[in-house]
């Protein structure tokens, strides 16, 4: 079983997969330049790192608050006790941001509730947010920041950032193996023009080789978990 196991992988991230997978896991990290904000939000998810980054951004002198937004997803249904948003303020207040300086948002289950549910709770605390830093797990980049600039409610400069890691570092006991890593990479790119489609997100250009790469990965067969059928 050992041995078929490791044939399956062998296949599976061949290096023709992995080239591909690296096409659009460039592709979705944006890389910019973060500026001084209002606020910081950390968007729910699997990655435990998410939280790390948002609440370093905060110590730096980032951001006058920062929120833990998410419920649970896909990923993290049944996985952690509790939700995604009271597990990030855990690891944050453990690295010293004060409590105070945290709002949890935690009853989003997709991006644009973590934008609209974020939103109200800064709007009822009558706090003003010209500026805002997303943070989310580096291949989640591109599609945090097309949901943000479409659903948040008022004129904002948004940026996103997310942890320095390449492809192949990222990988560990919370988001799973590279081939699981691969699945909802692919399964985000399938997102990316559907959900612009559907009013979800501003539309992005995506370039010919970028969606080749995504075909590649779909025809392999191996990362259509995470697909919309």
């Amino acid at each position: 079983m050992a041995l078929v196991a490791a044939k399956k992988t062998s296949s599976a991230l061949s290096i023709r997969n992995l080239d591909a997978a690296q096409k659009i896991w460039d592709y979705m990290k944006l890389n910019q330049s973060l500026t001084q904000s209002d606020v910081i939000i950390a968007l729910g998810s699997n990655d435990l790192r998410v939280a790390e980054v948002a609440s370093d951004l905060f110590l730096r002198g980032m951001a006058d608050w920062i929120v833990m937004s998410g419920k649970s997803g896909l990923l993290t249904k049944g996985k952690w006790p509790k939700s995604e948003a009271e597990m990030f303020f855990d690891l944050a207040t453990r690295k010293g941001v004060p409590k105070d300086r945290i709002i949890v948002e935690n009853q989003s289950t997709n991006s644009g509730e973590n934008a609209r549910f974020t939103y109200a709770l800064l709007t009822m605390r009558n706090i003003t947010v010209e500026s805002l830093i997303l943070v989310q797990k580096p291949f989640m980049e591109r599609r945090a920041y097309a949901t943000f600039m479409k659903q948040w409610p008022r004129p904002c400069n948004i940026m996103v950032t997310s942890q320095n890691t390449s492809m192949m570092d990222y990988p560990n006991s919370d988001v799973g193996t590279l081939a699981d890593v691969i699945s909802v990479l692919v399964g985000d790119m399938q997102r990316l023009p559907l959900y612009a489609e559907r009013g979800f997100q501003v539309a992005q250009e995506i370039p010919p080789d970028v969606w080749q790469a995504y075909n590649v990965l779909v025809e392999s067969g191996w990362f259509g978990s995470h697909l919309i059928k």
